[in-house]
């Protein structure tokens, strides 16, 4: 029993001997390892591989020889283990390297260059209000070398520093507490030199807002972001509203805006909105987007790689209920909080609505193929329908009118006249508190008439279309029937005015930019000129932001 214990004894006094024993690893290498490096940043910025950091290159091979390396920027050959080398230029480069008499590997590496990040710090409250929140900026950049740093400070018209005077540019890191004397985005940029190169410039919109709460226009700049604008009568003088950049693309053809719960909803029917043969179909290529009101977040509603026709053109909430028309068919109805949807017209989800031929008005108003434009639907259940070929006007019904299947020709009984009977009318508004009807008539310009009027047949005619407001003529994109034209107006209700966006024909004199007819004055003023607006949409709740 003593020997036992012995024994055991012994063993795990040699056993805890052994564990103390710290062991060189075991390396593994395989026979891609015969040439092999790695490399990283020697210096205060390890994770950037930044123009003028040093990087330490490191040969890791199983191969035994003099070392070669070829940095790939025209740098002559080092003939080195371990060396350091800068590079010069961004760019990417090939790394090689050589052990003579064993063979070469090549390796890419990406060098960035350096430029300056702007910076606020944090606002107490979260907003810049406008002559009133003060701001601080701050600026990093990277400076492996330790060079000498200019700056210089690029302000917008109004900002003023902690002594109330404007300050357009100032030279130095810190421009010191500053504030705004205008509402909007507020473009600051930072010209930097570094080691007397010039960098790329650092920019920053500062949003700032007005200083009680105002209604958002939102509007489609063709070619461009989405913008914001706070709606506002009453502005001081001195005080500029300048628009808001939420830094997202309007898409190609934004023809419909349509705000709802917090979210702006963009109705794009793509590149190719107009005919094209498309037998196959496979050349849509729409979508509706919804964006968040501070332009925080884009999600995808639905899109259309299918049918080109099939493309969301105009656009109407209601509820849950979105819907949407195509070029020449009809109306689509989908939940408004789905997302992601593929279009698919073998999908339950996708069925129409209404149209065209479940309409008592197919062959006896409008015809075949009869193109879609604005729709809307007033208080009582009455929707109006615009067309723009194969039967001009708006086309009005109740959903207890849609008939349960298509027919070929319209039956005597249609649900109602048609309106502005043979005018090209892509959009329109109708104020029911005021009892007015807002259109715009291709070639002709803006009118308006009252709701009595505009529904009487026998008062809206080829002779009297109504009453004029100004003569607009709008650019010609597109073709017959498919002229863009002015393609959404916005009704503010609290107090009539009527907005949309107007891109001018060549020869008009009238400058392209977003509009806003004054009931007040009876006239169309500019809000923004000299840019061109698709979709527009207003925001009601009001806010000082957004």
């Amino acid at each position: 029993m003593n020997l036992l214990r012995s024994i055991l004894s012994s063993t795990i006094f040699i056993l805890l001997l052994v564990g103390c024993i710290e062991n060189d690893p075991v390396y593994e290498y395989f026979p891609g390892d015969k040439i092999a490096f790695s490399y990283a940043v020697d210096g205060e910025y390890a994770i950037d591989y930044l123009v003028g950091s040093k990087i330490q290159f490191k040969n890791n091979s199983v191969a035994e020889g003099e070392c070669i390396w070829d940095f790939g920027d025209g740098s002559e050959k080092v003939r080195e283990s371990e060396p350091i080398h800068k590079y010069e230029v961004a760019g990417t480069y090939d790394v090689v390297l050589e052990i003579v008499g064993e063979g070469k590997l090549k390796k890419k590496i990406l060098i960035s260059d350096i430029f300056p990040t702007v910076s606020i710090e944090p606002i107490e409250g979260g907003v810049c209000e406008v002559d009133k929140t003060t701001i601080e900026l701050s600026v990093y950049l990277p400076n492996p070398e330790a060079l000498e740093v200019e700056y210089t400070w690029m302000f917008p018209q109004g900002t003023m520093d902690q002594d109330g005077n404007e300050v357009l540019e100032y030279k130095g890191e810190n421009p010191g507490l500053l504030k705004f004397k205008n509402i909007g985005s507020q473009k600051i940029v930072l010209k930097t030199k570094l080691g007397g190169r010039s960098l790329e410039e650092g920019v920053l919109n500062v949003p700032v807002a007005y200083n009680k709460p105002a209604k958002t226009l939102y509007y489609a700049v063709k070619g461009g972001n989405l913008m914001a604008l706070k709606l506002i009568t009453d502005l001081p003088e001195g005080m500029n509203n300048n628009p808001f950049d939420l830094g997202i693309k309007s898409g190609q053809h934004p023809m419909n805006l349509v705000f709802n719960d917090s979210c702006l909803y963009i109705f794009d029917p793509g590149k190719q909105f107009t005919y094209i043969s498309d037998e196959d179909g496979v050349l849509g290529d729409g979508s509706i987007s919804a964006v968040a009101y501070d332009g925080s977040k884009v999600e995808t509603v639905l899109t259309n790689t299918n049918a080109a026709f099939d493309d969301p053109f105009y656009g109407f909430i209601e509820g849950d209920n979105l819907y949407f028309s195509d070029r020449n068919k009809g109306i689509t109805r989908v939940n408004k909080t789905s997302r992601n949807m593929a279009l698919d017209r073998n999908d339950s989800r996708f069925g129409y609505f209404v149209q065209n031929e479940r309409l008592l008005y197919y062959n006896a108003g409008y015809q075949y193929g009869a193109m879609n434009a604005c729709m809307t639907k007033l208080s009582d259940g009455t929707w109006w329908w615009s067309k723009t070929y194969n039967g001009l006007g708006i086309f009005r019904f109740k959903e207890s009118d849609i008939l349960p299947s298509t027919i070929s020709i319209g039956e005597a009984g249609k649900p109602y006249p048609v309106l502005a009977n043979g005018f090209f009318i892509k959009s329109f508004v109708v104020d029911e508190v005021r009892k007015m009807v807002y259109y715009a008539i291709r070639d002709k310009g803006v009118y308006k008439a009252t709701l009595s009027d505009f529904t009487d047949p026998t008062k809206i005619t080829a002779s009297n279309p109504g009453t004029l407001i100004q003569a607009l003529i709008s650019d010609s994109e597109g073709a017959s029937g498919e002229y863009v034209d002015i393609c959404q107006m916005a009704l503010d209700p609290d107090d009539g005015s009527v907005y949309f966006g107007y891109r001018k024909d060549p020869a008009s004199t009238v400058v392209s930019g977003l509009k806003r007819y004054n009931p007040t004055t009876n006239e169309i003023e500019s809000v923004i000129d000299n840019v061109e607006i698709y979709g527009v949409a207003i925001n009601h709740t009001k806010a000082k932001l957004f």
